[in-house]
């Protein structure tokens, strides 16, 4: 999961921790994002961090705590954790660089995927209801690099339909509304690292296109809820 963002567009948020630890109903979206993969069975999260990455390491730190009883005693200064709540998660926190780009940031990762035939990866920052057992049985089905998610995102405007003149059916700024766009999730095969060349290099531009010109990149379409969290209004 890509962390390391400075989320500029959301500074109200992101002068006091990083993007992905902005809170939706109490908790970090990257919660969110991680509770997803793990309703699919998913347990082993690396986090690509950057910009205020020792907000993400502290959190971790204290999350087993925090979703524990716990027993205190106070005079032989003792913790005892009695029952735990915490997820059976396995989360490798690796700093990525401060100013690497997403395509840096996943270099970056390459001695720590590369036993593994396929890996998913996904922003720190966008929640979708995307079946992710049916976005890996696409990727499985063919023999290509990389798999992106399509989604639509909703439309900034209403839309009307009419009869002659007069308003049909009106629809409040439609999910479909748009076309289609990169909404994250992807899944890679290990070939995704002859396509990044260093820090500075962005998923989205030079590597995306060259395994479309390569025909190695599929879509898999997702037409149910997908948001991200670019700006204030998107985080209400």
């Amino acid at each position: 999961i890509l962390c390391g963002g400075l989320g500029t567009r959301l500074s109200e948020e992101t002068v006091i921790k990083p993007k992905p630890m902005v809170e939706i109903g109490g908790m970090p979206i990257l919660w969110h994002i991680m509770k997803h993969y793990y309703q699919y069975g998913h347990k082993d999260f690396v986090l690509a961090l950057g910009y205020k990455g020792d907000y993400i390491k502290k959190y971790f730190l204290d999350y087993n705590a925090i979703k524990s009883d716990l027993e205190i005693d106070l005079k032989s200064d003792k913790t005892t954790v009695k029952k735990s709540y915490a997820e059976n998660w396995k989360i490798m926190l690796s700093e990525t660089g401060k100013n690497s780009m997403t395509g840096g940031r996943l270099l970056r990762l390459k001695d720590l995927l590369k036993d593994e035939d396929s890996f998913m990866l996904t922003y720190g920052d966008g929640v979708s209801d995307i079946n992710i057992d049916k976005l890996l049985e696409f990727h499985n089905q063919h023999n290509k690099i990389a798999t992106i998610s399509a989604v639509r995102p909703p439309a900034r405007f209403g839309t009307m339909k009419f009869d002659g003149d007069r308003v049909s059916e009106f629809q409040e700024k439609p999910q479909a509304g748009e076309g289609w766009i990169n909404g994250g999730f992807f899944v890679f095969r290990k070939g995704i690292f002859n396509y990044l060349d260093d820090d500075l290099t962005i998923l989205e531009r030079d590597p995306l296109e060259k395994l479309a010109s390569n025909k190695e990149l599929m879509a898999y379409k997702h037409e149910g809820f997908w948001q991200p969290m670019d700006k204030l209004s998107d985080k209400e």
